[in-house]
């Protein structure tokens, strides 16, 4: 175990996200449990850039799994929803589609400014990611794929993914398929979740979906996700899909759900799959129980408090 400071404070006081060999310094480890990252005075786009998308693109993480799951205890935002109503994965294309550095700037600064930025989709990426989603659909009981898609407006890469999906639908006949145009799948989140098991999306989709999909769960501090690289060619990432929370920075009341949940999917990812079960069951139980619930899910108990019940737990 080797701790790493890449971090928005050492952006502020260097220039720099991580060193300059700072993707060799953790290239040999076999895996990475990154904690949220974000600090007041540094845009998102610097912290996004300048560590999580090489790391993502350097170790060849093109999944990003996302669970999403409604636990007893904690009270859903939607009506009438209990456990079992909401219990789904997101998988998101994580490598390239629209968050592209392909583009540029022209005639900066004045009344003919033009700004364009491409998408990049090609059939070996969008390929292995369907097709991480539909092998991911064969362990679940519903065996269930959607495609977020939307290609009534985005007139060529938008086809295309449709297209792609249709031909990987044909190598899983026994699995049930659908597809939704982006706008009214974010909308069957909210009033049909139920609907749902594992939903592909591009890179921008699949991110829009894995932060409302938790939020639908009562809180996206409890939400986890991984960036996998299948292959295991390089090493995986897990971490939170929540932010730094600067607002509540120093109090000790964020909910380490989310960091936990990631620490137990990182455990299955090595093979170790009755540890991480036994933390998922602990989380249950403290949530089930209420034992220690932090402001964020209506309790009083510091960020200690919660991770000390779910260890006892254990």
């Amino acid at each position: 175990w080797n701790e790493f400071d890449y971090s928005c404070e050492v952006y502020a006081k260097t220039g720099r996200m991580m060193p300059e060999d700072g993707l060799d310094q953790i290239r040999p480890h076999d895996a990475i449990f990154l904690g949220a990252v974000g600090f007041p005075g540094v845009a998102d786009h610097v912290s996004l850039w300048g560590l999580l998308i090489p790391i993502r693109r350097t170790f060849q993480q093109y999944v990003n799994l996302r669970p999403v799951r409604l636990f007893e205890g904690v009270p859903s935002p939607l009506a009438g929803r209990e456990p079992g109503d909401i219990d789904y994965y997101v998988v998101r294309e994580n490598n390239e589609g629209e968050y592209s550095n392909s583009g540029g700037r022209i005639y900066a600064d004045t009344e003919d400014e033009i700004v364009m930025q491409e998408t990049v989709f090609t059939r070996r990426g969008v390929d292995r990611i369907l097709k991480y989603a539909f092998e991911l659909a064969q362990t679940r009981e519903a065996k269930h794929v959607t495609s977020a898609t939307k290609s009534n407006g985005i007139s060529i890469t938008m086809p295309y993914w449709d297209e792609r999906f249709e031909a990987m639908k044909a190598q899983y006949p026994g699995t049930k398929t659908d597809q939704y145009h982006i706008d009214i799948l974010t909308a069957h989140f909210v009033r049909n979740p139920h609907w749902f098991d594992v939903v592909v999306g591009s890179n921008l989709f699949g991110d829009i979906l894995s932060d409302l999909g938790p939020a639908t769960t009562g809180t996206i501090a409890i939400a986890p996700s991984a960036n996998i690289n299948p292959e295991r060619d390089y090493p995986s990432m897990f971490e939170p899909v929540h932010g730094s929370a600067p607002d509540i920075a120093g109090q000790g009341i964020a909910n380490p759900i989310g960091q936990i949940w990631s620490g137990a999917m990182m455990l299955d990812h090595f093979g170790h799959a009755d540890a991480a079960a036994a933390i998922i069951t602990a989380i249950e139980t403290v949530l089930r129980e209420r034992i220690a619930m932090t402001p964020d899910m209506g309790g009083k108990a510091t960020t200690s408090d919660l991770g000390k019940a779910i260890a006892e737990a254990i």
